[in-house]
């Protein structure tokens, strides 16, 4: 079940190659909305890197227990907002609130695998 999160973000990254591979042929929008696309797709080997890492790890450590799973869901949601804000309004202040909440789900994921493989529990 944990890699059904890792699916669908990886769904979205390719959705996000696609849209700017179309805006850049020139069928839709322009050179700024070609530019956010871009940005936006660079944007998802950034922090969504940590994140599969982090699944990568866990799975063959058989740490990947329902509460990884659940933030992992809760990671991807953030995400998809994040991405959602992004290519629409792009406004600064709720799209940097959406970051930092994929941020902090992640810095919790990070901590409890750590603390859960260092304690051994």
């Amino acid at each position: 079940m944990v890699l059904l999160p890792v699916f669908v973000l990886v769904g979205l990254t390719f959705a996000l190659l696609l849209g700017m591979m179309r805006t850049r042929r020139g069928d839709t929008g322009g050179p700024n909305r070609a530019t956010q696309l871009a940005d936006c797709y660079r944007d998802q080997f950034e922090l969504p890197v940590l994140f599969y890492l982090l699944i990568a790890l866990a799975l063959p450590l058989r740490r990947a227990d329902l509460v990884i799973v659940m933030l992992s869901w809760v990671f991807v949601v953030t995400r998809f907002a994040h991405v959602g804000i992004f290519v629409t309004s792009n406004d600064s202040a709720p799209r940097s609130t959406a970051w930092l909440a994929s941020a902090l789900v992640l810095f919790a994921m990070w901590l409890y695998f750590a603390l859960k493989l260092l304690l051994l529990i």
